[in-house]
């Protein structure tokens, strides 16, 4: 399985819109929200329709940015999910990483409406079964 090719991530206006709103509502910023919610996103069931995502907003977030030192952590999760979903297609990866994201960016504004919401389920958080 091939590495993770993107450089920049371009945003759909509702995930957008999101990042904004729970960016006002934590105070943390676009990129740790979107760690966040890609962790959310991959220990979820099904698998994102990157169609559902459009790159309809202004905003972009290089990989750096997003990733950060953790980048190689990040991508080995994202290789592992493909793996679980029997996803052997390199090309997909791109944008299956990109509709993780979104996804994510999407529950964690469903679930959380404040940082202590937020701080109090990743602490008692645990991975579910696979």
């Amino acid at each position: 399985m091939s590495n993770l090719q993107l450089k920049r991530i371009r945003f759909s206006k509702e995930a957008d819109n999101w990042l904004r709103v729970l960016k006002s509502r934590t105070g943390i910023t676009p990129n740790i929200l979107c760690r966040l919610g890609l962790c959310l996103s991959l220990d979820e069931q099904g698998i994102p329709i990157p169609e559902k995502y459009p790159e309809d907003s202004d905003r972009e977030i290089n990989r750096y940015t997003l990733l950060g030192e953790f980048d190689q952590t990040f991508v080995a999760l994202m290789k592992q999910r493909l793996v679980r979903d029997e996803i052997a297609d390199d090309a997909e990866m791109d944008a299956l990483f990109r509709a993780h994201i979104h996804r994510g960016v999407i529950l964690l504004a469903g679930r959380f409406k404040n940082l202590s919401d937020l701080g109090g389920d990743l602490v008692g958080y645990a991975p579910a079964a696979s």
